[in-house]
Formats: structure tokens, C-alpha cells, sequence
């Protein structure tokens, strides 16, 4: 179809362009990088706002700090108005920035909920850390509110978009591996005294809510299952004064329908490698420092085929890649990979392993 000037203007003032020029709008590319704005500037939004900063389709567009001083200096790094620069008392008042597209929730535990449903009802987007929340029904309400808002939830679960994992994933689902039988996984660190995250009002709980969310997320994502019985212990081992508030170790099993079964580890106690591996009937694949931001190390030996692949990324790559990801979804209309019910889903999970293990949550 040959359209001059004048008849596009026409069908452009009918509303007609869509329906008579199709490729017009599907091959016109978003002119407006969504915005972020960093909720709490401590050490996983460091990670982030380079992330964002190396991205086409991002920018950082506002902070939120109590601490007025540092928000400036972060502020000048990447091009951000002071106006644009909130507390918590005021950061309501993003509704009215129309530079703000979306928020990152990086705060403790226990304020993800809050602050979630706040940019929500600022008609913001929510990007949040893991995990979710500290409880079942901050998780549901959070998803409520997102929903209430017309606006996206994504949870910040960095391994669906890395490369490594998602080839880990893609040979099993292949079945490189043949039958999965067994998994294997484990993360912890040998926490230092002082960590917000022993303090139990803001981490909801110990290792398993920092740590060793991956292992219980990534037996879900490389099964494609949901765990049908959990079983659980718990100990304190070092009574140093450091857990008198949270375990200190959490060991736990789960079945899967398909029969396969996963036995997890995670503790505040010891540095223990972020690493799963899988059993299946024709070989095994294992991912070592899975969960961490770089040198993640896939090796597998399967049907005389074997891998040993080191992964060359950097931190932070896999910020940026959920950051793209989320923006994509934002700007296209989509679903995030990892929306709220994904992070409920482990909300509902970790609070059956506390409950085997004889801990209130």
C-alpha cells in the first residue's frame, strides 16, 4: 500500500494506522528507557545500579534513602535529579514523577511487603528482592495489590535469566540426562556478628530465607515439579550470641510427583558453596558457585558426552539481564518470567520446611 503524507495524517487522526499499517508500530522500537527507582541503597542495589547502567532499555530515575547525603552522591553518579531523591516518610510522592516507571524493592526482608504495595499504589511497576516477603500472607497481599493497580510484580530471582542455569535446564528438560532421580544442593556462609539478617524482625529467618531460597527455587526450576512432601531439621550449633534470634542451620528433603527427590542444605555457620547437582539415569550434570554473581562452572557427563564449562560473565550480568527482562515486560505488555506467584510459592514452601523443623515463622 503507497500512502502519502497527507493520507497517513488522515488515517492517523481516524485512529486507522494500526489496522492499515501494521509494521508501523510492531517494528518501531520504545523511544522511553523505563525508569527505576532504587528502594534502599545498600549492598545488592550497588549490584543493580550498575546493571541497570549498562542496559539499553534502563535507567536509574530516582532513589530512596534515609540517608539524605549518600542519596546525592549515588544521585550524581547516575544522572539523577534531586528532585527525584525521597525518604521514607515522602515516597509516596513518586505517583507524581512521571520519570519513575518502576521501583527495585532492595530493603530487608520485612519491608518488601510494605513497600511494595506502596508503589503499587503509586501505579508503579514492582521489582523485588528475594525473598518475597517474611509470610505467606504479605506474599498474597502483595499480589493483590499489583493486581488491584494494573501494575507488574516480578520477584528478583537473578538465576531464571543467567545463562548457565538456564542451560542446566534446557539439557534436562532435553533429556540429556534421561529419568532425574535425585538433586543435590547447598548454600551458606559463615555469617559475621551484627548482620541485619540476625536480627529476626527484619530477616523473617535465618539461612533459608537468604540462601537457601536458591537451593529450594532451583530443585523447582529443574524439575518443573512442585514438591508434594517436605521434611525438615534444624540446628544452632555455635552459641555465640549471633543466633539467638534465627537457626543457624537448616537441612531439608523434598518429593517431587515424578518421584524425584532433593535433599538441601544451608547454613550461617560455614561457607558452603552455592552448587546443585543432578542424578539421571544416562549421567549427571552439576552447576558449581550456581548462586553467586560470577564464575559459575557447568560440568555434566551424560551418553559419553561430556561439558566442563566455565561461564565468562561478570557482576553484574545477571542484574542486568532481569533488569532487561522486566523492562521488556513493562514496555511490551508481558508477563514476567518470575511474577509474585513464583515468589509465593516459596513463601507457602519455606514456611512448610520452618514447621518440620519445629520453627515458628
Amino acid at each position: 500500500m503507497n500512502l502519502t503524507r497527507r493520507d497517513l495524517a488522515r488515517l492517523t487522526a481516524l485512529g486507522l494506522v494500526a489496522r492499515f499499517v501494521p509494521s508501523l508500530s510492531a517494528s518501531t522500537p520504545a523511544t522511553k528507557k523505563t525508569g527505576y527507582c532504587v528502594i534502599g541503597l545498600g549492598r545488592i542495589a550497588g549490584h543493580f545500579m550498575p546493571a541497570v547502567r549498562n542496559t539499553t532499555t534502563s535507567l536509574i530515575a530516582g532513589l530512596v534513602s534515609g540517608h539524605r547525603d549518600k542519596a546525592e552522591r549515588i544521585a550524581a553518579e547516575y544522572g539523577v535529579s534531586p528532585s527525584s531523591i525521597y525518604n521514607y516518610e515522602n515516597f509516596g510522592d513518586i505517583a507524581r514523577n512521571p520519570a519513575i516507571d518502576a521501583v527495585y524493592v532492595a530493603l530487608p526482608n520485612s519491608m518488601h511487603a510494605e513497600y511494595s504495595i506502596r508503589a503499587a499504589k503509586a501505579a508503579k511497576h514492582v521489582l523485588c528482592e528475594k525473598p518475597m516477603s517474611t509470610s505467606v500472607a504479605d506474599a498474597e497481599a502483595m499480589i493483590a495489590a499489583c493486581k488491584a493497580a494494573r501494575v507488574k510484580l516480578m520477584i528478583a530471582y537473578r538465576c531464571h535469566y543467567e545463562p548457565t542455569n538456564l542451560k542446566a535446564v534446557q539439557l534436562i528438560r532435553q533429556g540429556a540426562l534421561g529419568q532425574v532421580q535425585a538433586i543435590e544442593s547447598t548454600f551458606g556462609f559463615n555469617i559475621a556478628p551484627g548482620e541485619w539478617r540476625l536480627n529476626k524482625k527484619l530477616a523473617g529467618g535465618g539461612p533459608l530465607f537468604d540462601v537457601g531460597i536458591y537451593s529450594l527455587n532451583a530443585c523447582r526450576y529443574l524439575t518443573s515439579e512442585e514438591p508434594e512432601h517436605i521434611s525438615a531439621n534444624a540446628s544452632i550449633i555455635d552459641h555465640d550470641g549471633r543466633f539467638n534470634e534465627v537457626e543457624e542451620n537448616v537441612s531439608w528433603t523434598m518429593k517431587f510427583p515424578s518421584g524425584i527427590v532433593a535433599s538441601c542444605n544451608t547454613t550461617y555457620g560455614a561457607n558452603m558453596e552455592g552448587f546443585y547437582r543432578v542424578h539421571g539415569s544416562k549421567g549427571w550434570l552439576q552447576v558449581d558457585s550456581a548462586f553467586v554473581y560470577q564464575g559459575l562452572r557447568l560440568r555434566a557427563d551424560f551418553a559419553g558426552t561430556q561439558l566442563d564449562e566455565l561461564n565468562p560473565a561478570r557482576d553484574p550480568s545477571h542484574f542486568q539481564a532481569e533488569a532487561e527482562h522486566f523492562s521488556n515486560c513493562i514496555q511490551n505488555g508481558l508477563e514476567p518470567k518470575s511474577p509474585g506467584e513464583e515468589g509465593l510459592r516459596d513463601m507457602r514452601y519455606i514456611t512448610q520446611i520452618y514447621r518440620s523443623a519445629g520453627i515458628a515463622i
